[in-house]
């Protein structure tokens, strides 16, 4: 009932599509955006089929004999469309195992779809993952989200820290085109805190918004001529993502950022079901930076986990008798 095939440049309309529809994919997931490194990965997105109609994607690359979800994205797992069931991605999974072992695809990296980013419920995997595949978690990341329709009061030192900004004369730009002059903000403080660089190069990132100007909005804060912060936004349909927030040292004391995400979160987006500030963890998870995430629970952001999974593709796993039971409603 089910077939598997990899994706190809030639199925780019019929995926990009799929996306489209889907209940949980995002523009990360379309080929404009997976595909700008697509020099960096060796692509092995799956296409799952139902009856030859598209029934479920998988963005992924591969490393030797290890799948993974995308690694040039934050989140990924199976894509679907409100056609897709339980039973139906329970069975999904059993052909996807069939097909990566005939490759000779022998472990797999599963990033999950943060339930924040489903414009309906679309858990089904997590189902799947534990009772076909026998994945285990192996990391978990804690994220700091806003839910816009319960807000939780600010921490008074974010309020204070806005009226401290307006006092100065801070200005506000909305959807700045100075992407230049933020990746110079932004590099630069990386290099001092951190000795990183951003994950995005200024010209990957300046294509990215080139592809999708409506979904990665730059917000810029200025006194006077002197800009002193920067926040890059990742819009989507019920999700508004801080992809980059970096100040000077002097916007730092100006409390440039508070007034940038008080005109974002307060005013701009307010309607937007999810303000997510992303994770504040390094080494895979193990360690939290409790400065940064009590920072981000100052606009009182709280709790979501990003979570990765890992299983073996071996030839247990490969029957149908390996599915959880299934009773049949009597008529």
């Amino acid at each position: 009932m089910f077939k598997v095939r990899q994706y190809t440049r030639e199925d780019e309309l019929e995926w990009n599509n799929f996306v489209e529809n889907s209940k949980q994919g995002t523009f990360l997931f379309n080929r404009s955006y997976m595909d700008y490194h697509a020099d960096r990965f060796h692509d092995c997105s799956l296409m799952v089929y139902r009856k030859d109609r598209l029934y479920a994607l998988l963005p992924a690359n591969k490393v030797d004999t290890t799948l993974y979800s995308h690694q040039g994205l934050t989140y990924g797992g199976l894509i679907t469309n409100a056609e897709a069931t339980a039973v139906g991605v329970c069975e999904a999974f059993l052909e996807i195992n069939k097909y990566l072992y005939g490759i000779g695809i022998q472990h797999v990296l599963y990033k999950c779809m943060p339930w924040i980013y489903h414009r309906i419920p679309a858990e089904e995997d997590l189902y799947a993952l534990f009772h076909v595949c026998k994945a285990r978690l192996i990391h978990r990341y804690i994220a700091s989200t806003i839910d816009q329709t319960n807000p939780i009061k600010w921490r008074k030192d974010r309020q204070h820290g806005v009226k401290s900004a307006i006092k100065e004369g801070l200005i506000i730009e909305r959807k700045s085109k100075d992407l230049g002059l933020f990746w110079n903000i932004l590099t630069n403080n990386l290099q001092a805190t951190y000795h990183a660089k951003p994950v995005h190069t200024l010209e990957e990132m300046t294509l990215l918004t080139h592809h999708f100007p409506g979904n990665i909005p730059l917000y810029m804060a200025r006194q006077g001529d002197k800009y002193l912060a920067g926040v890059l936004l990742y819009v989507t349909s019920n999700v508004v993502h801080t992809q980059y927030i970096s100040a000077t040292t002097e916007g730092k004391e100006l409390h440039a950022v508070d007034a940038i995400c008080h005109q974002i979160i307060k005013e701009d987006y307010k309607d937007v079901h999810f303000f997510d500030f992303g994770t504040s963890n390094e080494d895979s998870g193990d360690y939290l930076n409790a400065g940064l995430i009590q920072q981000k629970e100052g606009f009182g952001a709280r709790a979501v986990c990003y979570d990765q999974y890992e299983w073996d593709i071996t030839e247990d796993i490969l029957t149908p008798y390996f599915l959880p039971t299934i009773r049949k409603q009597d008529d």
